[in-house]
C-alpha cells in the first residue's frame, strides 16, 4: 500500500492516494459513513458499504460506492457479504438513533444501539475473521465515562453501573470495546465525542466534549492506516476529553473538514 501523508494542522482536504485496498464500511449511509465514504472514494479505496436501507442504495452507488444491502443481525448474510467483499478493513460505524436525537425516542433507541454494540459487533467481528481481515475500526462514544476528574483520558473507567439509559449505553459501549480489542487482529476503537454538524440536527458544537461529523469520518479513515491498536478519545478541546493520543499517533486534528 503507497500512502501519501498531508498536513495535520492544515485541516484541509487533500486526499491520501492509497493503491486499490478493499475497505467493507458498516453503516455506511450514516451521519459518519457517507462522508467517510466520500473520503475513501477520493483516496483510492475500493468500498463496499453497508446499509440495510434500500432507500439509501442509490445515494451510496452515486458515490463510487459498491452498496451492500444486509442486516448486521442476519449473520449468515453479513459473514457472505464480508467474505464476497474480501476487504482488508472493516470500520464499524453502525448505530440506531432518531433523526435530531430526540428526546422522546432515546430510551428505545439507547436500547437498540446497546444490541447493535454487542451483537452486530459480533456478528461483524466473526465475519472479519472468516475473511482475514487485516484491522478492523470501530465507533465507540467518549461519553460513556464514569463520574470522575476531567478531562477523560482513555484508560478512565467507563460507566457502566450506572442505572438506567447511562448504563444500558455504558454496558454496550464496554462490550463492543471488549469484543474488538480480544479479536486476533488490529482492532481500533474511536470513543467520537458529541456530534454536530450536517445529518446531526446540531449546528453548532455542543458542551461536553463536541465532534465534528468531518473530522469524526477523517479520524475513521486515518485509523485505517495510522496508529497502534488500542482506544483513542476523538474530540475537541473544551477540558471534558483528552485527544492527544489521536493528535500523535493518528495525526488527527478536531479542525478537519471537507
Amino acid at each position: 500500500m503507497t500512502l501519501r501523508r498531508r498536513s495535520r494542522a492544515s485541516g484541509d482536504c487533500k486526499t491520501f492516494r492509497i493503491m486499490a485496498n478493499r475497505v467493507f464500511v458498516a453503516g455506511a449511509s450514516g451521519v459518519i459513513g457517507l462522508p467517510l465514504c466520500r473520503l475513501l472514494v477520493q483516496d483510492g479505496w475500493e468500498v463496499s458499504g453497508m446499509t440495510r436501507s434500500p432507500g439509501k442504495v442509490a445515494s451510496l452507488g452515486a458515490l463510487g460506492v459498491l452498496p451492500v444491502l444486509v442486516d448486521v443481525f442476519d449473520a449468515a448474510a453479513l459473514r457472505a457479504a464480508i467474505l464476497k467483499a474480501r476487504p482488508e478493513v472493516i470500520v464499524h460505524q453502525l448505530s440506531d438513533l432518531p433523526d435530531g436525537l430526540d428526546p422522546a425516542q432515546m430510551t428505545e433507541a439507547t436500547v437498540r444501539n446497546a444490541r447493535i454494540r454487542e451483537v452486530g459487533t459480533r456478528h461483524l467481528l466473526a465475519a472479519a475473521l472468516d475473511a482475514r481481515t487485516r484491522r478492523f475500526i470501530a465507533q465507540s462514544i467518549a461519553f460513556a465515562y464514569a463520574p470522575q476528574p476531567l478531562p477523560y483520558v482513555e484508560d478512565s473507567p467507563l460507566n457502566v453501573a450506572a442505572p438506567g439509559r447511562a448504563g444500558i449505553a455504558a454496558r454496550g459501549v464496554a462490550s463492543l470495546e471488549r469484543q474488538v480489542l480480544e479479536a486476533p487482529l488490529q482492532g481500533i476503537v474511536l470513543r467520537f465525542g458529541r456530534l454536530y454538524g450536517p445529518g446531526t440536527g446540531v449546528d453548532h458544537p455542543p458542551q461536553g466534549g463536541p465532534l465534528h461529523v468531518e473530522a469524526a469520518a477523517d479520524a475513521a479513515r486515518r485509523a485505517m492506516t495510522h496508529g497502534r491498536p488500542g482506544i483513542y478519545n476523538i474530540a475537541q478541546i473544551d477540558g471534558t476529553v483528552d485527544s492527544r493520543r489521536a493528535a500523535l499517533e493518528l495525526q488527527w486534528s478536531a479542525d478537519f473538514r471537507c
